[in-house]
């Protein structure tokens, strides 16, 4: 059963992609109905779990058996794994029935399904894996999902550029994750989980000395793991590819870039915390980068105009949150939004979908409006999506994000003091553009055009079933879950999380002030009321305030994404090609190289050929004495100092013979 969890979506994919021209729209069901029965099974493991407490390993067969480094085909189910399985098969199934309505119109709708369930299949080896080698095949295999699915509608530039930048920005941080199971694999020995994390408190006795510092080879492991995980998490820096990815179909923007694959560098953060823990320097450089991601994310939502976006810079956003909880050893918590936000952040998008598909594809928020009255439905489950992602009280994301600002404000760090002012002004910044999102499209006046707005209409079941379910999630999950997830008294997570008894920080939550705890809270109905007053009441002032040139610098800044594109374009990548033109391409490889190699070999070749064609003249005289030289010369070394005289002498009468065979030839010839 459990290999039945895994196995399940490869053979959705399998028939859906070699059989889907014969079965036609029947390969939706196939598909559709193989991950509904892995997300069952997933239920019954969970449960399971729950009830017996055990960890379950299944191994399948021998993989790598080479000099002594043997790894395994293995599977691993503890208490993150069931919980991530849940997470995915669940979301993967609603995504799966949602798309079989909003791709109907779509000639290719069994490739795209196929394609979904490619990769749910190689997400769950990624979260069931057993080792870090079969890890990184599911990693990569995401990544690849993710190209593909991006990149589904291939004949649109955008696309094509969305799906080739999610991929190179990905390889980045996939090249520091081989470098960290290299150095695992040279020190450890192996590959598995079990191995590596007991052996991680002797890591700390290696070190590697560079520029006169001694720096311990766990920092370099833990900061090459977490930089693997800046890719896919889409963390500052490597974070450009998430907005872009929205060029999918809606339904692979629920899937991929909200509730599992950008998620998969904080379950890695997780899984690995017994190596994070060894390794405060990490620790600290995860937070910084976890909050200025939130907060960078969140400040450019403000002003995004594409529906989509706007959804997918709070993603980014939301990991922030996650990743620097996980920086503050808080990876019970971080796995807790984790959960939380999967449900409500694939509700805002599907919901979205949901929207786009019945306006007629448009995307732009400026085009919409007046949509509360026509799309009731839509606009119910996006308010509660909404408010669960701005962290309302009593919905789901109130119990996990204002968990993690707590933490923040009570750890006794600099650095998480800096978490936590972030993180609070990141919940402004949520909170403004969530309500900004809900007043440009369903209560503002309508701003598109007549025919879009009089047919507009609400989805059909298949798109309005998971709606429905994920707003249930989103406004019970975080209340039931609270206290077995997280707390001083639950034990739930066992071995599969380890927390450093003097890093964890729930247990001073208690004694911070009442002040404190509010403060979030507070930022978040501020930003509330007023985004709401601002649209509502202050339209005449605000297109006052746009045509102040000062306001302007600041409106590009944030609607163009803090300049990051711009720098990456114009900075590193047009260095990096100007480099390689003129230095790597014209000096040394049609420099050096060509001129050592084929073209200077056959130049050189064609040269002394030419010089050495002079002495080919046809002259049997000339020929003769060029031989009676080398013979000369040969003679040299070829007789010693006592038989000198007897070697010159024969070379003489040799010498003789042959000017006589010439006068004799010129003889025959006149």
């Amino acid at each position: 059963m459990l290999i039945s969890i895994v196995i399940l979506p490869l053979l959705g994919f399998t028939f859906s992609s070699l059989f889907g021209f014969i079965l036609g729209r029947g390969s939706t069901i196939l598909s559709t109905g193989s991950v509904m029965l892995s997300c069952l099974l997933s239920i019954n493991v969970f449960l399971t779990l729950l009830d017996s407490g055990s960890i379950f390993t299944v191994t399948l067969c021998d993989w790598i058996d080479f000099f002594g480094i043997k790894v395994y085909w293995s599977f691993l189910f503890d208490k993150l794994t069931v919980i991530m399985l849940f997470v995915v098969t669940f979301i993967s199934s609603l995504v799966h029935l949602y798309s079989t309505e909003y791709m109907a119109e779509d000639p290719h709708l069994p490739r795209f399904m196929s394609y979904l369930s490619l990769f749910t299949f190689f997400m769950l080896i990624l979260v069931t894996s057993n080792n870090f080698l079969q890890m990184f095949v599911g990693w990569e295999g995401v990544g690849l999902s993710s190209f593909l699915l991006i990149n589904f509608w291939f004949t649109r530039i955008q696309a094509n550029k969305a799906a080739m930048k999610a991929m190179i920005v990905n390889r980045v941080g996939d090249f520091f994750i081989l470098c960290a199971i290299f150095a695992l694999l040279a020190i450890c020995g192996s590959l598995e989980y079990d191995v590596v994390f007991s052996l991680a408190p002797s890591l700390a006795d290696y070190s590697v000395r560079e520029l006169g510092y001694e720096i311990p080879v766990i920092d370099l492991i833990c900061m090459a793991l977490f930089l693997g995980a800046m890719g896919k998490s889409a963390q500052l820096g490597l974070h450009t590819w998430l907005p872009d990815a929205m060029e999918g179909p809606t339904p692979v923007s629920a899937l991929i870039h909200a509730a599992t694959m950008v998620t998969a560098g904080v379950f890695l953060l997780s899984r690995c915390s017994s190596l994070f823990e060894l390794s405060p320097s990490s620790l600290i450089f995860i937070q910084f980068i976890g909050s200025c991601t939130a907060t960078f994310a969140a400040s450019t939502g403000l002003l995004q105009n594409d529906m989509k976006k706007v959804i997918a810079y709070s993603t980014c956003s939301q990991l922030g949150y996650m990743v620097f909880a996980a920086g503050m050893s808080s990876y019970d918590v971080s796995v807790f939004h984790l959960s939380n936000h999967a449900f409500f952040k694939a509700l805002l998008f599907l919901a979205a979908g949901s929207v786009i598909h019945g306006v007629g594809d448009e995307q732009d928020m400026r085009k919409m409006g007046g949509l509360k009255r026509l799309l009731p439905f839509s606009y119910s489950v996006i308010l509660i999506g909404s408010l669960a992602l701005i962290g309302f009280p009593f919905l789901a994301g109130f119990y996990s994000k204002d968990v993690i600002l707590e933490a923040a404000a009570a750890k006794p760090q600099a650095i998480s003091l800096f978490c936590f002012y972030l993180g609070t002004l990141s919940a402004f910044f949520t909170a403004f553009y969530s309500t900004r999102l809900l007043f440009l499209v369903f209560l503002a006046e309508p701003n598109g055009d007549k025919f879009t707005i009089f047919n507009a209409h609400e989805p059909s079941w298949r798109m309005g079933l998971p709606l429905f379910l994920l707003s249930i999630f989103s406004v019970t999950v975080g209340f039931f879950t609270q206290d077995f997830f997280v707390g001083l008294g639950s034990d739930f997570w066992d071995y599969a999380i380890c927390i450093y008894p003097e890093n964890y920080a729930l247990r001073d939550i208690e004694f911070i002030s009442t002040s404190t705890k509010l403060t979030p809270l507070v930022f978040t109905l501020l930003g509330t009321f007023l985004s709401y007053y601002i649209y509502a009441y202050m339209l005449d002032d605000l297109f006052e305030v746009k045509k102040n040139p000062t306001y302007r610098k600041f409106h590009n800044f944030f609607s163009r994404k803090w300049y990051f594109d711009r720098f990456y374009n114009e900075i590193v990548t047009q260095n990096t090609l100007r480099l390689s033109l003129y230095y790597l391409y014209i000096n040394i490889d049609r420099g050096i190289l060509e001129k050592l190699g084929p073209s200077g070999t056959v130049s050189a070749t064609q040269d002394f050929s030419d010089q050495f064609k002079v002495i080919q003249h046809g002259d049997v005289r000339g020929y003769l004495e060029l031989f009676l030289f080398g013979v000369v010369i040969l003679s040299f070394f070829a007789f010693n100092m006592k038989e000198l005289t007897w070697g010159l002498g024969g070379l003489l009468g040799l010498y003789a013979l042959v000017g006589i065979a010439i006068d004799f030839d010129d003889f025959l010839n006149e």
